[in-house]
């Protein structure tokens, strides 16, 4: 079996629930941490994603892809965990494919303009402007996913998955922007404050922070991206 590499982005970057997934796996992996913008936005970064985006994932022995749903999809695919496994075709496939497009398209994207006006140097007209577009966005998307968290654990139910993971990656972006509180979607705030109990993201947000983590996975430990390029002389 390969090893795994991800590059995930920071600070709090949506590679989060990447990590996530890959300690629910089963599967080895390392990972390969990336500054933003300072080393994604670089020659090198862009010969691993073009468009300098995390999370990317090198697979059998120098493969990559990138884009969330993909690796999660992989991740979920090559699991030796059979909880996180789905037949293609199946009520559970196709539910697993709609929370996490949800996520990705829907809740992801809500946060977009509040970044672009932090990010960018505007006038405060233009500032305004996309934190009202973002608030209201974050709130619709919240409004969806507190209805469908009606007498049910998680995202999917019964069952944790990987969207869960990439849910908790997401959500703690309130926190950054301020624009709604957490507190009135109450099965989301439930859902939110139960993964942090989760061992799988608590190692993530310890990775992410440099402090020391413990895995309960088989996380074999980082590699820097010009030691990628040695192991992978074709990414070059």
């Amino acid at each position: 079996m390969s090893i795994l590499t991800l590059f995930y982005g920071i600070p709090s970057g949506c590679s989060f629930g990447s990590i996530v997934a890959l300690e629910w796996s089963g599967l080895p992996y390392q990972l390969c941490r990336i500054e933003m913008p300072a080393q994604s936005h670089t020659e090198a970064y862009y010969r691993i994603n073009p468009l300098g985006e995390t999370p990317a994932l090198i697979y059998d022995n120098g493969k990559v892809v990138t884009e969330t749903m993909a690796i999660l999809n992989h991740i979920t695919a090559k699991s030796s965990n059979t909880a996180f496994h789905y037949q293609q075709g199946t009520e559970a496939f196709n539910l697993f494919n709609q929370k996490l497009a949800f996520l990705n398209t829907t809740l992801f994207n809500a946060f977009a303009p509040l970044w672009y006006r932090i990010e960018h140097a505007l006038s405060e007209d233009s500032k305004q402007v996309l934190q009202d577009y973002g608030k209201e966005l974050v709130e619709q998307a919240f409004t969806a996913l507190e209805a469908s968290l009606t007498n049910q654990t998680w995202l999917m139910g019964e069952q944790l998955s990987f969207v869960d993971g990439y849910y908790a990656g997401i959500t703690r972006w309130l926190k950054y922007h301020n624009v709604i509180d957490i507190h009135h979607f109450p099965n989301c705030h439930r859902l939110y404050q139960e993964l942090q109990n989760q061992a799988a993201v608590q190692f993530t947000h310890a990775i992410e922070q440099q402090h020391l983590a413990k895995s309960s996975g088989n996380f074999l430990g980082h590699i820097s991206l010009e030691e990628i390029f040695q192991q992978y002389p074709h990414l070059k």
